[in-house]
């Protein structure tokens, strides 16, 4: 009996415990939190929270239960994610939800949506420079995009033993960009700049709207074919939408599909994050050139739209505070934009032209991405 008790034991959590679970742990129940009391993204933090407490679960290795062990159910579902299978299916929702008359009415705003970029790029170096492959640091780059799945699925073919650190911090700056952005746009801006009052978009016709995602397509993807993952989903998804004849696909596509991944995303990338393969010194270093990667592209986005103000004509000029929607964090930091132009003007509304950049963001990342696949895939 007592071999029995012992043989029991030893596949106990208790008996496989290290202190670095019990920090991930912590970690897990403060994503939780983050996505509950804060309402901070809670459609990734949740799942994500709820996978890292998964993945560190101490257990016994041979049981097939881990998320590394072949045969498991978790190492199963995995496999959308080392082979980036989830990401442009998310792409497909994203597009099938997304109005793309905003850049449209105002294609100028394209232009904001490139420019921040920069933390990429930017980030690029810094990585490089502190010890870090190319492919590593192309990979940790693109956390400044904001965008989670393209993050993701950059990194399955760059760095796929770092898709842990990558995508929670991809994920978790997401989750923060109301924390993050808004002292930043403060500081670039002037009280007068952030008082500036946009005129109303003009109305886009339909047929602009179904040409648009033929056209982008073809002109970014043959840019950067090996974009052409992301950007092939996402600009079908919003044909979807857009046609009016396959209403059917486009409310699948921005609904059931997009919840399936995200779930799975979530759980899987979670529980990628056990203690023996997580804590580690270039997981923290990851996190920090995150952290600025971000603050860099939304510098970039407002720094950008000040210096197109110096060539518009007043009744043309854009307010700073959009530019910062640059980053691909799709509608929070539009939402932001909104938030902190109503602090200065309750009846300065924002939201509209911040969907601009913010959907050019999208595109913008999914080039960025396939720029730097080419470079190093």
């Amino acid at each position: 009996m007592f071999e029995l008790m012992k043989t029991f034991y030893s596949y106990t959590g208790f008996a496989n415990f290290d202190y670095r679970y019990l920090i991930m742990i912590a970690v897990a129940m403060f994503f939780i939190y983050l996505a509950i009391a804060k309402e901070y993204e809670p459609l990734l933090l949740l799942p994500i929270g709820f996978g890292i407490l998964i993945g560190n679960i101490p257990m016994l290795i041979g049981l097939k239960v881990g998320i590394y062990e072949p045969g498991s159910v978790l190492n199963y579902l995995y496999f959308g994610v080392i082979n980036g299978l989830y990401p442009p299916l998310i792409f497909l929702g994203i597009g099938a939800m997304t109005d793309f008359s905003t850049i449209l009415s105002n294609p100028k705003t394209i232009l904001l949506g490139a420019a921040a970029q920069l933390g990429i790029f930017a980030t690029f170096i810094g990585a490089y420079y502190l010890g870090f492959t190319p492919a590593e640091a192309g990979s940790i780059a693109i956390i400044g995009g904001a965008d989670g799945p393209t993050a993701i699925f950059l990194t399955s073919k760059l760095a796929p033993h770092l898709i842990g650190p990558i995508a929670i911090a991809a994920y978790s700056y997401m989750a923060l960009v109301p924390v993050i952005q808004p002292p930043i746009m403060n500081l670039m801006t002037t009280k007068k700049e952030r008082l500036i009052r946009m005129k109303k978009p003009r109305t886009v016709k339909k047929i602009e709207k179904i040409l648009f995602p033929l056209f982008a397509f073809t002109v970014s993807a043959f840019i950067t074919p090996a974009a052409i993952p992301l950007l092939g989903m996402l600009f079908m998804g919003n044909l979807l939408k857009e046609s009016g004849v396959t209403n059917r696909l486009a409310k699948t596509a921005s609904n059931s599909l997009i919840d399936i991944c995200t779930i799975m995303i979530g759980i899987t990338v979670g529980a990628s994050t056990q203690a023996n393969v997580f804590l580690k010194w270039s997981s923290i270093k990851i996190f920090i050139l995150g952290c600025l990667a971000f603050s860099f592209s939304t510098f970039g986005g407002v720094l950008f739209a000040k210096i197109m103000n110096l060539f518009l004509k007043t009744e043309d000029k854009i307010n700073p505070l959009i530019g910062s929607a640059g980053v691909s964090a799709v509608p929070d930091s539009a939402r932001v934009s909104e938030m902190v132009g109503r602090q200065n003007d309750p009846n300065n509304h924002l939201l509209m032209h911040a969907m601009g950049p913010n959907v050019a963001g999208v595109i913008g990342s999914a080039i960025a991405a396939g720029i730097l696949l080419s470079f190093f895939g």
